[in-house]
C-alpha cells in the first residue's frame, strides 16, 4: 500500500485547507484510515479517523466540530477538510491505513504511512 498526500500550505489563522490522500491498493476498503499530525518536539497524535466497518469518524477534541474526514472507496482516497485553522494546528499532517481495528486511534494500528504534508497557520 503506498499512500500520498497533498494539500498542506501556509494560511492564516481562521482560514481552511483541504489535504487529501491517495491510495493505490485494491481493497481500500479493508482498511481503516486515519489522519494524524506532528508538531515540533511533540508527539504524533490521531486527529481523525473513520473505520473500514463504519460508523461515526473520530475526531480529537482539538479539532471536533473544525476538521471533517471522508473516505471514497471507490476512488481510494480520503480527505480532511479543515476549518477555521488555529496557529496550534501548526504541524506536518500523514495519513495511515490499517486493519487492526482494536487500535485504529492509535498508531500502532496503522502498517502504512503517507510522507507527511506542512500545514502551517500563521496567527
Amino acid at each position: 500500500v503506498q499512500l500520498q498526500a497533498s494539500g498542506g500550505g501556509l494560511v492564516q489563522a481562521g482560514g481552511s485547507l483541504r489535504l487529501s490522500c491517495a491510495a493505490s491498493v485494491r481493497t481500500f476498503s479493508n482498511y481503516n484510515m486515519g489522519w494524524f499530525r506532528q508538531a515540533p518536539g511533540k508527539e504524533r497524535e490521531c486527529v481523525a479517523a473513520i473505520r473500514r466497518l463504519g460508523g461515526n469518524p473520530f475526531y480529537s477534541e482539538s479539532v471536533k466540530g473544525r476538521f471533517t474526514i471522508s473516505k471514497d472507496n471507490a476512488k481510494a482516497t480520503v480527505n480532511l477538510q479543515m476549518n477555521s485553522l488555529k496557529p496550534e494546528d501548526t504541524a506536518v499532517y500523514y495519513c495511515a491505513a490499517g486493519n487492526l481495528d482494536p487500535y485504529y486511534l492509535l498508531r500502532r494500528g496503522y502498517d502504512y504511512w503517507g510522507q507527511g504534508t506542512l500545514v502551517t497557520v500563521s496567527s
